[in-house]
């Protein structure tokens, strides 16, 4: 493989998560690019900014006007300026967005679409979102999914989809006897955290009857608040907001837990999530306790991993239960064997094995 240009509706320095994982991986065997979406300014700024993402990953995040009139002509201009300029010439386009569509029509390479989401269900979606993944599907090369749901989901919509779960990255995330974070020091024992995104999939009812029943433990919500006003979020003397943390930063906070919890909501939005976060506050020896997630509850409920909780007075119940559970010796096994087999590593060895199956059929039927 030689040069990979991604499009992306996330940022390379948001929340740490599939796209870098994979993308960072991907780059061990050739350059790539990471076009985000644009960001508009009041000024008469037009220009892509180029910055170090990772190990030959360089981040290209175009800036316009907010009055600009065909963002999409914008993008491309200031890509092909580059492409030229830099003498790059991808021959894999990798799409996480398939509203990149619009204005790479007429690239060549292989087309891989890594579905990571079903992103017409969440808030404030672009109309023509729908449209356009059809017609990705019709032009993509080879489909990846992030998670079980999905991939039962698009299965149907394309010849060539493949399952690829959320995996963990286990040695950043395993006990090492880290030190307690200045965010923790002032808080009591027992503790129960989350860490994530706060937006329309947080179930803000399940958090706030958590709260309500389990009043003597402390509560630790980590992540940025997205798309939702922050006066919604419940507020309680033992809830605690502590803002985004690099990722660097999560096994220290993960490590002085008694245990992580995933309060997602049952709604379109996440019907089709596989949360990452599962397999790290497993890798961390955490018990788990989450809401009815179709891709949570099968596996890891059924294997007895995570704990199901539907109301947050049953997951109250659950993490008194729960408590200590993380110091079991049996269940540290049976939590480590699962993690041992979702690696991120192993996830893009599948990929890129697919990506030249994908590659070698488009050059037979080019001849």
């Amino acid at each position: 493989m030689h040069t990979l240009l991604s499009f992306s509706h996330l940022r390379w320095n948001f929340v740490y998560q599939r796209p870098q994982h994979v993308l960072s991986r991907i780059a061990a065997h050739g350059p790539v690019l990471f076009l985000e979406e644009p960001v508009f300014v009041s000024h008469n700024t037009v220009e892509l900014q180029a910055e170090h993402g990772a190990p030959n990953v360089t981040v290209l995040r175009p800036v316009l006007p907010e009055r600009t009139s065909d963002p999409n002509a914008a993008v491309r201009g200031l890509l092909d300026e580059y492409l030229v300029r830099t003498q790059t010439n991808p021959d894999t386009l990798w799409y996480y967005t398939p509203m990149a569509l619009d204005f790479t029509r007429d690239l060549t390479g292989l087309r891989v679409y890594d579905c990571m989401d079903e992103l017409s269900a969440f808030a404030n979606a672009p109309a023509k979102l729908r449209e356009l993944e059809s017609e990705l599907f019709s032009v993509a090369d080879v489909v990846f999914t992030g998670g079980r749901s999905l991939y039962y989901s698009k299965r149907k919509q394309h010849g060539n989809v493949h399952c690829f779960p959320s995996a963990v990255e286990a040695s950043h995330f395993a006990p090492a006897g880290r030190g307690e974070p200045a965010e923790l020091r002032s808080l009591r024992r027992p503790r129960i955290g989350f860490y994530g995104v706060l937006d329309e999939r947080l179930d803000i009812a399940f958090v706030s009857e958590l709260a309500q029943h389990l009043h003597d433990w402390e509560i630790v919500m980590v992540g940025p608040v997205v798309k939702i006003e922050r006066e919604r979020l419940p507020i309680r003397n033992n809830i605690h907001y502590v803002g985004m943390k690099a990722y660097e930063d999560l096994p220290a906070l993960l490590e002085h837990w008694d245990i992580a919890f995933l309060p997602f909501a049952r709604n379109d939005a996440t019907r089709f999530i596989s949360p990452t976060k599962t397999l790290e506050y497993l890798a961390a020896n955490k018990p788990v306790i989450s809401t009815p997630i179709a891709d949570v509850v099968d596996p890891y409920g059924k294997q007895g991993l995570v704990h199901i909780a539907s109301s947050g007075r049953d997951a109250a119940d659950a993490a008194r239960m729960l408590y200590g559970r993380g110091r079991d010796v049996a269940w540290q096994r049976m939590a480590q064997a699962c993690v041992a087999q979702s690696s991120w590593d192993n996830v893009v060895r599948g990929m890129m094995t697919e990506m030249k199956r994908a590659g070698e059929a488009r050059l037979e039927t080019a001849v």
